[in-house]
Formats: structure tokens, sequence, C-alpha cells
């Protein structure tokens, strides 16, 4: 499909069926398109407050997945997590219907917008893009944003809708969905082992991320991480412009000055040698302060003013699922967060080790069964930085417990840690363990969030 054809069934009023709808990125497409005019139905497992919403917009939205929820459409849509055996792509093939990916999707809706910047990188995309996106309004730039955590500073949502000028992106690169955006500025924060359950290995991983950079036209910009080394194996000899970022020497974007206070860094920003503005960030942790510079160098590319971007950046206070404050019980500070790889483990891990608590607790709920096992050894490693770590059972999301593992699969190799068998145990463990001085994380890319839900915070 091209942007025109799918631009013609939008005026047309014609359906568009959006399947995984209540998804993060479905959801946000899901709006846009609607506020484009489009017709939109959509389907998910269950109903949620995304999809309440959605409904109110103007959505037809069906509960469960069936074939007969397309009949009637005249395209859809679907998200990586739907696949060809769903009924509702098996329904569409029948019915001759085109399919189109989620990011085939946006990447054709990007090609509206002046400018697009996507953020991409196994970790650090949605806080990273929530940076760019507050410092692109504190400049005046009427940004349309799309991001994967709900974000204050667009009205707590994934979605902003501004003008045509600059579409800032989040881009996942998972099944390769990446690969359909059409950057004029394509950020690569960094590559680790991740998703191998689509990915062969490393050396996959790097190629795929060149792809995405090689997206760009000859006259966009690569920006890219210096202090990582498969990020820099993914640009070599790259035919296009190319930015880096990062502390090393040789580094484009870097900082200098650097002062930490209690895990808030505050430092010089200095672009091809020369002092372009002086940061102080809101969020804590040093993987903060690698975000910053990557959003310094997008916003150096964009021609921002050094005092608006810093400006912005100051006012950011983190995206929901990100170092999120739940409050506080019996003196202990209370935190959710979205790490769910061992790189985020460990940075976060060690972001609220640099505010010097009494103790670190952290409730890790392992996501997909392939990830806890491809990646057992470093999950092990990762929380060994935390005090008291308790593990619940694994969140299986898009997968099925072929090995026959639970969580026990990952707490025996980790010295003292605690199972439990539930979310209410979860509480039951934090409610009797919560001392004046802890920092206490939930933790997972799951609903463990849950676990705060009733919880007596104050």
């Amino acid at each position: 499909m091209t942007l025109t054809e799918l631009e013609k069934l939008i005026s047309a009023k014609k359906p568009i069926h959006l399947s995984g709808i209540g998804g993060v990125s479905m959801r946000a497409l899901a709006e846009l398109l609607l506020d484009m005019g489009a017709c939109i139905q959509g389907s998910d497992r269950e109903r949620s407050p995304f999809t309440d919403r959605l409904e109110q917009l103007g959505a037809r939205i069906f509960i469960g997945q069936r074939e007969s929820n397309v009949e009637g459409a005249a395209a859809v849509i679907r998200t990586a997590a739907v696949l060809d055996q769903n009924p509702e792509i098996i329904a569409a093939r029948r019915l001759g219907l085109p399919v189109v990916e989620r990011g085939q999707a946006w990447g054709l809706l990007m090609g509206r917008y002046g400018h697009s910047v996507c953020i991409a990188g196994t970790h650090g995309k949605t806080s990273t893009t929530s940076m760019v996106a507050t410092f692109a309004q504190s400049a005046g730039l009427d940004p349309t944003v799309m991001v994967g955590g709900e974000l204050s500073s667009i009205g707590g949502g994934t979605l902003r809708i501004g003008k045509r000028d600059l579409f800032v992106a989040e881009a996942c690169e998972y099944k390769n969905s990446y690969h359909s955006f059409s950057p004029t500025i394509a950020v690569i924060l960094n590559i680790d082992r991740d998703h191998l359950d689509f990915f062969s290995d490393t050396d996959d991983i790097i190629a795929s991320f060149r792809h995405f950079a090689s997206l760009v036209p000859a006259d966009g910009i690569v920006i890219a991480n210096r202090d990582d080394p498969n990020t820099m194996r993914a640009v070599e000899g790259l035919n296009r412009r190319v930015m880096t970022f990062g502390l090393l020497p040789g580094a484009d974007v870097t900082a200098q000055n650097i002062v930490c206070d209690k895990g808030f860094y505050s430092f010089d920003v200095v672009s091809s040698g020369s002092l372009w503005c002086r940061l102080a960030l809101s969020v804590p942790g040093e993987h903060n302060l690698s975000n910053a510079l990557a959003a310094a160098a997008c916003a150096i590319c964009l021609n921002v003013p050094p005092q608006a971007f810093a400006d912005g950046i100051a006012a950011y206070r983190g995206v929901g699922r990100r170092f999120e404050s739940k409050g506080k019980y019996h003196g202990a500070l209370l935190f959710d967060d979205y790490a769910h790889h061992p790189s985020e483990i460990e940075a976060t891990l060690k972001a609220a080790r640099s505010m010097e608590p009494a103790r670190v607790i952290c409730i890790f709920q392992p996501h997909t069964y392939s990830r806890t096992i491809s990646l057992r050894e470093e999950f092990a490693q990762a929380l060994s930085h935390a005090d008291v770590c308790v593990i619940t059972d694994i969140y299986a999301s898009r997968e099925i417990n072929t090995a026959g593992i639970n969580g026990h699969y990952l707490s025996e190799l980790i010295p003292g840690a605690v199972n439990v068998a539930g979310f209410s145990e979860a509480r039951q463990f934090i409610e009797q363990n919560a001392r004046a001085g802890d920092i206490i994380f939930s933790m997972g890319a799951g609903d463990v969030w849950r676990i705060w839900d009733g919880f007596p915070a104050e």
C-alpha cells in the first residue's frame, strides 16, 4: 500500500481495521488516523481504558479476534504480535484485503512530514524520544509525537498531534518493523542482544540497525552512540552523514564538567569542541546522561537554540513506567520501571544505588520465556545489583511455555532471591519488609505494575 492509496481510503471513509488496536503503538496509530478523518475499527484480546478511549473518539471496537471482525473492512493493519494464523489475518487473506504491518503504516504517515526523527536502540528509546518531544515543544516546533510510554508533557498519552513539519517517533527493531519507517534523522542509541526469538545473533541485529540507518535520504543524518561498539560497527563506512555522541574521545557531541548529585547529573554539552549549553537533568542515572546527549545531537541537527533545548530538558520529568514514583511506604520510596533486559535492569538499579538508599529491593517479573532462557546468566548478574531480589512468575506475552520453566529457573542463580506465587504475595513481601531509606522497585515489561493497585502507599 502507498500513502496515496491510504489517503484515498481515509477520504472515502472506507473502514480500516487495526488488529491489536489496544497496544501502545497501535492505539497511537488509531488516534492519528481518526484525527485524519479515517473510519477506524479494531480488535483486542480484552477491553481496557485505551480501547474505551478509542470508542469515545469514534472507533468501533471488537473484544476478541474473530474472522467476522474484518468483514466490510477495506484494509487491515496488524501489530507484530498478530501472526498469520490469527483468524482476522486468515479472513483478510481470504477476502483479498491488503494486510499492512504496523511499521509500514507508520512509515507511510511519516512521508507526510517535513522532518522525521526516528529513535532506535535496544535500550532507552522511550526515554530519549520523550526528551526530544519535550524540548521540541519547548522550542515551539509543534511536533507530532509517537512514543512508547505515557508522557505527561504531551498530555499523558503516547501520541501528540502537531503540525506537519516534524514527526518524532520511537522506532522498534523487533521483527524489523522500523525498516518501513521514513527517517530524515535516524538515531541509534545502542545495540544489544535481544529479541533472539527473531534475530539469529548479534551480527544479525547489527545488520538490522545498519539497514535502518541506510533509510535516511542522502541529505539526512544518522546520530550514533560513539560509546557503543556495536553501534559503531553498524554505521562503519555508511554512505550517510554520521554525527556521534558519547563520552569517548572523538564524539561530535559530548559531556564535560560532569557533576553527579545523588544520581542526578549536570554537565556541559560540548558540540564539535565548543560549549553548546549547560544541562541539568531532572531524571536520575548515567544512562539518562547518554540519552540527553543523543537528544542534544537531535536538537543541533534541527537548529534548536541551546537555551531552548536546556529549558526543555530541565522540564523533562520522565515517562510512565520509567523510574516512575509510586509514593512511599513505611519510609521506603516506591518505584515502577519497564526494564526487562539485563542492561536496562543494571542501569536502573545502578541509578537507584547512586541515590544512596539504605537498600535496593527489586520485584522482578521476567518477560517472555525465550528472553529468560537466552539471557539467563545476564539476568542473574544484573539483578545482583539489588540487595534483595524477588522473582515473580514469567510473563508469557506472545509466547507459549514449551520449555516448562517458571520464575525458579532464574531465581536459583541469584543468591538469596525470593520467589512469589503472585502479586498478592509480592505485596505481602513489601508490607513485611519495607524499611525507612529503602528504594523498592516493581520491574518488568509485563503487568508487574499491578502490584501497586490498591497498595497502601502514602
